[in-house]
């Protein structure tokens, strides 16, 4: 497999349970005709925040990305995430296969319809329920139905929460600690049985978040990143495939390239409910304002995002078809940056959230491209 296959995210887990033999598993990113032999183990490590377009940059403090940017070891394809390019979403479109529109979880957070709440998904338990708020099955569950092993290593915390349940439900939960060697324990599982096992790490992501992409403790977690998947790729057992891929891109906005909607009265006015992120907004207006609502914002945020009526950002197909169960989630007004640009909300969310310097969420190929990295044994 050499150059951009354009796939998607949703279809990482359908080939991976193809390459393992399950019956009616498509494979649409062609795996099975780029690995030689039958394979009988498959993991899947996601690298929050691992995007195409960072790859050259990342190399040059991560040996095995740059052999592999240099056409040496394993085969590398462009794939693209599923928008909005934020990890609830991405992480649920890889476990189910299906756009945000399909799934329900459209944004890092959302308005509860029916009432003023602002779920985190990242800090999502039980309320609402993960089975009703996200009700498609999973390819764990189709794998686990079939026969076949599905484990997924992920830290403690994880375990149990709303987005776990959501994106990995039928899975075979394996809880780590943060002492724990991470990269061993996700070989001990591969080595253990056949079937497909799942790995997730965040340093990357949170390095970009808090410090940017580029600086030196980015470089530091590529590294860290680079020595793990060293690790698995030199440990793999005979008739295994590792695909490697990610959940989305990112960039650096600058403090001059932020709005805030609550220190300008005309962004806040006529808006009820705050969703989304800073890279993607859901506005959910008061009765009656969503028309001037898009007016302001349009004639505001002109060169620097687009805004769309809800019915309007539909039909562009930019969340894939839309379940109509799920139509109340989007924001009556959405607004969508377009260059480097963010939309703060200083009064709606955590402090810590505007002091970020790496964001993404946006439509843009930065945020949006993300690699597919494939090794066998």
């Amino acid at each position: 497999m050499s150059g951009p296959v354009r796939g998607s995210i949703c279809d990482v887990l359908p080939a991976a349970a193809a390459l393992l033999g399950m019956p009616g598993a498509v494979d649409g990113l062609g795996l099975t005709e780029s690995v030689a032999e039958q394979v009988d183990r498959v993991a899947v490590i996601l690298v929050d925040g691992m995007g195409w377009h960072l790859l050259p940059e990342l190399a040059a403090h991560a040996p095995l990305l740059a052999d592999v940017l240099g056409g040496g070891t394993g085969r590398l394809a462009e794939l693209s995430c599923t928008f909005p390019s934020t990890t609830p979403s991405s992480l649920v479109s890889l476990g189910t296969g299906a756009q945000p529109g399909q799934h329900g979880i459209l944004g890092f957070t959302l308005n509860v319809p029916g009432t003023d709440r602002v779920l985190n998904h990242i800090r999502w338990r039980d309320d609402p329920p993960p089975s009703e708020w996200q009700p498609l099955p999973t390819w764990f569950d189709r794998l686990t139905q079939h026969g076949f092993g599905a484990r997924a290593v992920l830290p403690a915390a994880f375990i149990g929460s709303g987005l776990t349940d959501a994106a990995y439900r039928g899975a075979e939960f394996h809880p780590t600690q943060p002492a724990d060697d991470y990269a061993q324990l996700l070989a001990d599982e591969l080595a253990a049985a056949p079937g497909l096992v799942y790995g997730y790490t965040a340093d990357l992501d949170t390095a970009a978040h808090v410090f940017g992409v580029g600086s030196p403790h980015w470089h530091e977690a590529a590294a860290r990143v680079d020595a793990l998947l060293t690790w698995l790729v030199e440990t793999l057992p005979p008739r295994t495939a590792l695909l490697v891929t990610a959940d989305h891109g990112g960039l650096n906005v600058a403090p001059e390239a932020r709005v805030d909607l609550d220190a300008d009265p005309r962004l806040s006015e006529g808006v009820r409910v705050v969703a989304g992120e800073p890279r993607v907004r859901y506005l959910h207006t008061e009765p009656g304002a969503a028309a001037d609502v898009h007016a302001t914002w349009s004639a505001l945020l002109d060169g620097r995002a687009r805004v769309y009526r809800r019915e309007q950002a539909v039909a562009t197909g930019m969340f894939g078809p839309v379940d109509p169960r799920h139509l109340a989630r989007i924001g009556d007004v959405v607004v969508v940056c377009t260059d480097g640009s963010a939309v703060l909300a200083t009064a709606h969310e955590p402090p810590e959230s505007a002091l970020l310097i790496g964001f993404h969420g946006g439509a843009t190929e930065v945020e949006m491209a993300i690699p597919l990295i494939v090794f066998t044994s």
